[in-house]
């Protein structure tokens, strides 16, 4: 793919995932969620659908609910790249984004499958997450994405 389509694609899906964004901020509202709530959350959902799933190769909103997707987006890119990263903000990103997949699937924007799909990635990774996390923070601790 060419650079110039490379931007045009990203600018399309950038276009979309603006108006889910809104949508995810009115349910968030109609949830009763204070605006400091509603923003972490919303900062949390656009990284990864605006940053995180465009910079490869630009990637759908329905890609980010994809078992290895999720998987290399909080168990590796997060964690290495993110100089925020702690287990807690890990914790606090998976929580806005089940959230917003929530959303999607209830108003029809995912099928159920992929919203289980990405419900079961983050079940079963959690842990490792935290743990390579708190590692790759612990200058005393063997850096868990060490190739050797």
């Amino acid at each position: 793919m060419m650079y110039e389509e490379y931007e045009k694609k990203c600018s399309e899906i950038r276009m979309r995932n603006e108006a889910y964004l809104d949508e995810f901020r009115e349910d968030l509202l109609n949830a009763g969620l204070k605006e400091k709530t509603i923003n972490r959350h919303y900062r949390n959902v656009n990284f990864y659908i605006n940053i995180y799933l465009l910079r490869e190769e630009p990637l759908e909103m329905v890609c980010g609910t994809d078992y290895y997707v999720i998987d290399d987006f909080l168990g590796n890119f997060f964690i290495r790249k993110c100089m925020w990263s702690t287990p807690s903000t890990i914790r606090s990103t998976a929580t806005s984004i089940k959230k917003f997949y929530r959303g999607m699937l209830q108003r029809g924007n995912i099928d159920e499958s992929n919203y289980w799909e990405l419900i079961e990635s983050i079940k079963d990774n959690m842990e490792r997450w935290l743990k390579d996390c708190e590692d790759y923070n612990n200058p005393e601790a063997p850096n868990p994405f060490a190739f050797f």
